[in-house]
């Protein structure tokens, strides 16, 4: 696999694995962005990916979303938006690749800090992030307001 910055020509597939993640998360309903609102959100810069590609056919397996934000504590942050691996591709070291990525793409940006979130079910997720060291909060909760 060939692991590579994306395009726009990826969007449609990394749009296919979001909604793939929805549905793996109980949540198909709650995609309400479209394949526009990517391309035109891309275009513009509002976030970038890392995809998984197969160069025999260009296949793309896995894929993470993410922009770039600022942490009044740390400072420069790149915010993991979503990091996927289709059904059929995961338990091969994928996933690993891709995370690996990121954070290599989060030091080119001088980043002092990677963030995202995780559900507190998704057990497989949660053991591979604490593999990588990763600092799992419990007493920090999400809020959100629907504009």
């Amino acid at each position: 696999m060939q692991i590579r910055q994306a395009t726009a020509e990826d969007l449609p597939a990394i749009y296919r694995l979001v909604a793939e993640l929805a549905e793996y998360e109980k949540e198909p309903e709650a995609l309400t962005a479209t394949l526009d609102d990517y391309r035109r959100d891309f275009a513009a810069g509002f976030f970038e990916a890392i995809v998984a590609a197969n160069p025999a056919d260009g296949h793309i397996s896995g894929m993470a979303l993410y922009y770039l934000t600022y942490s009044t504590w740390k400072g420069r942050m790149l915010y993991l938006e979503d990091f996927v691996v289709e059904a059929a591709s995961r338990r091969m070291g994928l996933g690993q690749q891709i995370f690996d990525a990121v954070f290599a793409r989060a030091k080119d940006y001088e980043c002092r800090l990677v963030r995202w979130q995780v559900l507190d079910w998704n057990e497989p997720a949660i053991e591979f992030y604490r593999r990588n060291k990763a600092i799992i909060e419990d007493n920090w909760w999400t809020c959100k307001i629907f504009t």
